[in-house]
């Protein structure tokens, strides 16, 4: 049984209900209305912010560069000049942060995140994180949230939204739009080629900037095997081929060995988790220019998990992880810093920075994995990921030398979200 091959209606027409609806359940009407509270006597919807930050010690991810005595100068939300005072001209009557004693960086971006509600998107543009991918929500809200950041860029970080999971169990989230509830009479699920297309052209419709797919079970479930595959890599070559017509990229959730090299000679975009991923794989990942997101935090949180057969996952999966986390940097395979956070707990992408770390990789790679690594994947380069003229005026203060110990990410002394302090 498959799904009837009709185009799904405009998404001009249903889109603002959409939103509505998405808004709702995330909570981000109120939010924006709340936002002068919640956030900063400035910000109003669609405000950015002027300022300039100063005095700070400024480290560029692109280039490595320390600069003392830096300032940044920040108008509309922009990045109008940047670097030592000495050569900066900062206009007058501008609102001023001191950085004095501290380290000013780029904000950072989490590749990988789950933001269902307007709390949670709150949380992690204030722990740092300005910019992010969706790893999809079940109902939209991610969409709902990528508004609100346009609306109020101090209450979420600005998103690339993923729309719903390419899955072959869609559960209830057929309930997300009614063009997807066909699907719900499906005996097999989401495989057919029809029904692939069908999840991925509703969510093009609705307004996603990339897609999700999964090419093996999850990790976090006891019940489930991550190494059980899902879809053939000629199911993923449909759900590729399906989002490249919309002109966009697909994201996979991935363990296995075979799963891994399916999914990346099915075109994906990045690869998720990939904890088993061979050399083989990595290999063809450099050859195609596939993003590697191993989200270690997320594997490395299921050891501490009060399941055992999750705890026993965790420790087993995190070295392996490790391991081909340094094997994929070492071929030159891009990374990218993703949390995987979601369920409420917002991790801090600082975090992962510090795992890309403790996997090998030097401090500033590292480093990059969470600026301009990511900002390359999230089609942000110019935007997210350095603080120089005509980037996005987001700024982390931090106390101490990033380089010397990333720890320091985890816990920003000020987060500056397009010019507006937090």
């Amino acid at each position: 049984m498959c799904v009837e091959p009709a185009e799904p209606p405009s998404g001009r027409l249903t889109r603002r209900g959409v939103l509505a609806a998405s808004a709702a359940l995330a909570g981000t009407a109120t939010a924006v209305a709340a936002a002068p509270a919640a956030a900063s006597a400035r910000v109003r919807p669609g405000q950015a912010g002027d300022l300039v930050v100063a005095g700070g010690t400024l480290l560029d991810p692109a280039t490595g560069e320390v600069t003392q005595d830096a300032v940044v100068v920040i108008r509309a939300g922009v990045v109008h000049a940047a670097g030592p005072r000495s050569r900066v001209t900062v206009p007058d009557g501008l609102p001023h942060l001191d950085a004095h004693g501290q380290w000013m960086l780029p904000g950072l971006i989490d590749a990988h995140i789950h933001l269902n509600t307007a709390d949670e998107a709150h949380t992690a543009v204030r722990q740092g994180a300005t910019s992010a991918r969706s790893g999809s929500t079940n109902f939209y809200q991610d969409i709902a949230v990528r508004e609100l950041a346009r609306q109020a860029p101090g209450l979420a970080p600005r998103l690339r939204a993923a729309g719903v999971f390419v899955t072959p169990d869609l559960g209830d989230t057929v309930l997300a739009d009614p063009d997807l509830t066909p699907l719900a009479r499906l005996k097999d699920g989401v495989r057919s080629a029809e029904a692939l297309r069908r999840v991925v052209q509703v969510n093009l419709a609705r307004g996603a900037d990339v897609v999700k797919t999964r090419v093996n079970e999850r990790a976090g479930l006891p019940e489930q095997d991550p190494l059980a595959q899902v879809y053939s890599r000629e199911q993923l070559a449909e759900v590729v081929a399906a989002a490249r017509r919309g002109g966009k990229g697909v994201l996979c959730h991935s363990y296995s060995e075979r799963g891994c090299h399916d999914a990346v000679t099915a075109g994906i975009r990045s690869l998720e988790h990939g904890v088993f991923v061979s050399e083989r794989t990595l290999g063809e990942m450099r050859r195609r220019g596939t993003y590697f997101t191993p989200t270690l935090t997320a594997i490395a949180g299921l050891a501490d998990s009060a399941d055992p057969v999750l705890a026993e996952r965790g420790r087993a999966y995190l070295p392996v992880l490790k391991r081909a986390v340094l094997a994929a940097h070492e071929l030159g395979v891009p990374l990218a810093a993703g949390t995987d956070s979601s369920g409420g707990q917002i991790t801090p992408i600082g975090r992962e920075v510090e795992l890309m770390r403790a996997a090998g990789l030097p401090a500033l790679d590292a480093l990059r994995t969470a600026t301009t690594g990511a900002a390359r994947l999230l089609g942000l380069t110019g935007t997210a990921g350095r603080l120089s003229r005509g980037h996005a005026g987001d700024v982390l203060l931090v106390p101490g030398d990033p380089l010397a110990d990333l720890s320091v990410l985890t816990s920003p002394a000020r987060v500056v979200r397009s010019g507006l302090v937090l």
